[in-house]
C-alpha cells in the first residue's frame, strides 16, 4: 500500500465526505490515507506551506496558491444560500461596518475574501478560530464577527443580530453559487496519481450519499458537542450534487473568485477526469 497525507477539517461536511476514502469502505486502489484534522485556517497555512500532498483549502486560499495546488473536482463546498454570516451583539446598519472591529476566521478564507467583496473600507479585522468568533463578539471584544459551519445554526439563539448574508450577497451580484471551499491535490504529484485521488474522491461522495448513516459515528466522533441535529442540517447544507463535481457553474464560482482578486492563471485549475 501506498500511504499519503491528507488533511481536512473534523467538521461534520468533511468527515461525512472522507469517511468511506479513509476506512476503507470503498477500493483505494492502493493507497492508504494518513489523515491529519485541522480548522480551515489551518489547513490553509500547512497548504502555503507545501506540507500537504492532498488538502482542504478556502477557494480564496487556492486563488493565491493555483500556482502550487490543482483542484479535484469532487469534493467541494458550493453554497446556496448558506453562506458566511457577519453578525453582532446589537442590530447593526451596513453604513457602521467600516469603522467597526471584525473578528475573521483567517485571513486566507473564503469568509474573509466574501467580507472584503461586500465591505471593502471594513479593515479592522482581527483573527480568531471560527469556534470562538461567536463569544468574542459576545464578551465585547470585537464590534462584528464572522461566522462560518455550524454556528450560523447557532447565533440567534445566543442573543446575536445578523448584519448581512455575505454569500447571499455574493449570489446577488454574481448569479453564481457561493465557492467556499475544495480539495486540492500539489501540482507536481504524478498525473496518474492526482487523477486516481480524484477518481477515488468522487467514488467515497457517492458512497455517503448512496450509505447516508455508515460514516455517522467517524462524524460524531470528531463533532465535538454539536448536537446530532445540527450536525445533520450542516452535512445537508455543505455537501450536495456540486460535492459529486462543482460542474460549470463551480468552475464559473471559482473563475469568477479569481478575477475578483485580479488574480489571471495560465495553468489548469483542476485536475483532468
Amino acid at each position: 500500500m501506498e500511504k499519503i497525507k491528507i488533511g481536512y477539517s473534523p467538521c461534520p461536511n468533511d468527515t461525512f465526505i472522507f469517511d468511506a476514502l479513509v476506512h476503507g469502505k470503498i477500493d483505494t486502489e492502493g493507497l492508504e490515507f494518513e489523515v491529519h484534522h485541522a480548522d480551515v485556517e489551518e489547513l490553509n497555512r500547512l497548504a502555503f506551506a507545501g506540507e500537504l500532498p492532498i488538502c482542504k483549502l478556502s477557494y480564496h486560499a487556492f486563488a493565491h496558491l493555483w500556482k502550487d495546488y490543482q483542484l479535484l473536482r469532487a469534493g467541494s463546498a458550493l453554497g446556496n444560500n448558506c453562506g458566511p454570516l457577519l453578525v453582532g451583539a446589537r442590530p447593526f446598519g451596513a453604513a457602521e461596518v467600516a469603522g467597526a472591529k471584525i473578528a475573521i476566521p483567517g485571513q486566507h478564507t473564503t469568509a474573509n475574501f466574501l467580507l472584503s467583496f461586500a465591505f471593502p473600507g471594513a479593515q479592522n479585522r482581527q483573527e480568531y478560530l471560527f469556534s470562538d468568533i461567536e463569544g468574542a463578539v459576545l464578551g465585547g471584544q470585537v464590534d462584528l464577527g464572522l461566522l462560518i459551519h455550524e454556528n450560523r445554526f447557532t447565533y440567534a439563539q445566543r442573543g446575536l443580530h445578523k448584519v448581512m448574508d455575505l454569500g447571499q450577497h455574493w449570489e446577488e451580484q454574481t448569479g453564481l453559487p457561493i465557492p467556499l471551499g475544495g480539495i486540492a491535490v500539489r501540482r507536481d504529484l504524478p498525473e496518474e496519481l492526482k487523477q486516481k485521488i480524484g477518481r477515488l474522491l468522487r467514488k467515497s461522495v457517492e458512497y455517503a450519499f448512496a450509505h447516508p448513516r455508515a460514516s455517522a459515528e467517524y462524524v460524531a466522533e470528531h463533532a465535538q458537542e454539536m448536537d446530532a441535529e445540527v450536525c445533520q442540517l450542516h452535512i445537508n447544507l455543505y455537501v450536495t450534487e456540486n460535492s459529486i463535481d462543482f460542474g460549470p457553474k463551480g468552475e464559473a464560482a471559482i473563475a469568477q473568485l479569481m478575477q475578483s482578486l485580479g488574480i489571471q492563471a495560465d495553468l489548469p485549475l483542476w485536475v483532468a477526469i
